[in-house]
C-alpha cells in the first residue's frame, strides 16, 4: 500500500519523476585527482568537463560538482529502470553560457530536455539533485 501511494505521488499527468542525489566531500576528490591525476579524471570525466574544471582557479571544487551530478543522474536513471548500468563517463555535466549546468547521456536514446540538474557545494562538500521525467 505505501508503495502504491509513492507511485501516485510522483505521477504528474502522465509523467513519472525519478530523483537522484549526491553528496562528495571535495577533500576526498582533491586527493584522488592529486593521486591517480590523468587516470581518474579520463576515466570519469569527459574531455569538454575536464576542460571547463581546468579553467576554472577551484577544480577540484568543479570536478567535485560534476562528480556529485553524475552520480546523482545515475540514481535517477537507475530508479528508472530505462537501464540497468551506466558508467560515470557516459553521463556528461556541461554548463549554458550563463552557467546552468545541463545532461547530456551518451548511448542511450533520453532527451537531455527530460534531465533537470542542480549543483551546489560549499567549501567541504559538492552536491547535486536530478530530476528524471519520463512518460
Amino acid at each position: 500500500m505505501i508503495f502504491k501511494i509513492y507511485c501516485q505521488l510522483l505521477k504528474i499527468g502522465k509523467d513519472l519523476i525519478f530523483l537522484g542525489t549526491d553528496i562528495v566531500s571535495i577533500l576526498r576528490i582533491r586527493g584522488i585527482i592529486k593521486k591517480k591525476s590523468n587516470s581518474f579524471l579520463d576515466r570519469i570525466y569527459t574531455q569538454k568537463e575536464q576542460n571547463y574544471c581546468n579553467a576554472k582557479n577551484n577544480s577540484s571544487t568543479h570536478y567535485s560538482g560534476k562528480f556529485a551530478a553524475k552520480e546523482a543522474v545515475k540514481k535517477a536513471l537507475l530508479s528508472s529502470n530505462i537501464i540497468q548500468n551506466i558508467s560515470l563517463k557516459n553521463i556528461e555535466i556541461l554548463n549554458r553560457n550563463d552557467g546552468c549546468p545541463f545532461v547530456k547521456i551518451k548511448n542511450l536514446s533520453i532527451n537531455s530536455d527530460s534531465i533537470l540538474l542542480s549543483i551546489s557545494h560549499t567549501d567541504e562538500f559538492a552536491t547535486a539533485v536530478s530530476i528524471l521525467k519520463t512518460k
